[in-house]
């Protein structure tokens, strides 16, 4: 699960939607409260991987921040807008996720949400593709840019659609070169992932203490911070010289695949 986690975390293919596949295979119900939080939990290993590979660019645009906060000159630079960018890009999914908590602990987490995400935002995803222009780049990231980028990445609370490539798609839309759009859905990951891990581990602690346990957790955590690393670092290089097509084949090929299971009854939606 933490290899997993690992691989599909920034790739667009919905890791959320790949874990909750994998937690029914392995005999789970999806909607117990241990199972959704160890889902959540064991993503901040994947934020760590991204703090650290994107380390110098992190101690390089939190100052230009705080120093934009205290001259106008400084508010001018692209590392300030940058981080104004992130900042308000990652407000919309918190608003999001604390609005619909309960139904995406619940009712998303049906199988038939992740199989139909999977083959309907794939056709978004082939559709920002073939459509952006990449004219623009980091420099010209703009607020407005985060921000529609962020309501778009509300949409992914809904396992399949995938966080990363609701992000990708946005800023293609927008414009934005790949190498752009995947290094600031990296960044739009770090509060977001941060954020609903730390409540998770708040909340449920007992339940997975009870449950999955925290040794488990804790262990798949740190295999997904491993795993991750090297999959920031080669998907990176991969979108500098190729489309999303190879992901949106995968997605639909995923998708068909689950939809038959259900179909068949080889597996339960829940």
């Amino acid at each position: 699960m933490g290899a997993v986690e690992g691989v599909t975390e920034f790739l667009p293919v919905s890791s959320t939607g790949h874990l909750t596949i994998l937690e029914k295979l392995f005999g789970h119900r999806l909607d117990d409260p241990d199972i959704t939080a160890f889902t959540v939990i064991i993503q901040s290993g994947a934020v760590l991987a991204t703090i650290l590979f994107l380390r110098k660019d992190i101690l390089r645009i939190v100052p230009a921040f705080f120093k934009g906060l205290a001259s106008k000159e400084a508010r001018e630079l692209p590392d300030f807008r940058f981080a104004i960018a992130v900042i308000l890009g990652s407000i919309p999914i918190v608003i999001a996720g604390l609005t619909f908590k309960d139904a995406i602990e619940t009712t998303l987490r049906s199988l038939w949400f992740v199989a139909g995400a999977l083959i309907l935002w794939s056709g978004v995803m082939a559709f920002a593709d073939h459509a952006a222009t990449q004219v623009r780049h980091e420099d010209d990231v703009t607020w407005k840019d985060a921000l529609v980028i962020g309501l778009v990445q509300c949409l992914a609370v809904i396992p399949g659609i995938s966080r990363s490539g609701s992000t990708m798609s946005a800023g293609l839309l927008r414009d934005l070169d790949r190498v752009t759009v995947t290094k600031l859905s990296f960044f739009l990951s770090i509060p977001a992932l941060t954020g609903a891990s730390i409540l998770q581990g708040y909340e449920e602690f007992d339940n997975i203490s009870n449950g999955v346990g925290w040794t488990n957790t804790l262990v798949a955590t740190a295999v997904s911070f491993v795993v991750a690393y090297f999959a920031v670092t080669w998907l990176l290089k991969f979108v500098a010289k190729h489309s999303y097509s190879i992901f949106i084949f995968y997605r639909l090929a995923l998708g068909a695949l689950l939809v038959l299971l259900l179909s068949t009854g080889t597996i339960s939606a829940q």
